[in-house]
């Protein structure tokens, strides 16, 4: 019985992490301006283009 509630204890800090590491990540995708994303997807699509 231990093992089944440290392993659900694990897995609630597994889920946990997940959620903060997307959280984190949708932030940073959020504060882009709109000329900035224009600007990193046309370098990487120079990037694609030389490398084929």
């Amino acid at each position: 019985m231990k093992l089944w509630k440290l392993l659900g204890i694990a897995a609630f800090a597994g889920v946990a992490a997940s959620g903060v590491v997307a959280a984190r990540n949708q932030r940073r995708r959020a504060a882009y301006t709109p000329d900035e994303i224009r600007e990193r997807l046309h370098a990487r699509l120079a990037e694609a283009s030389r490398s084929e």
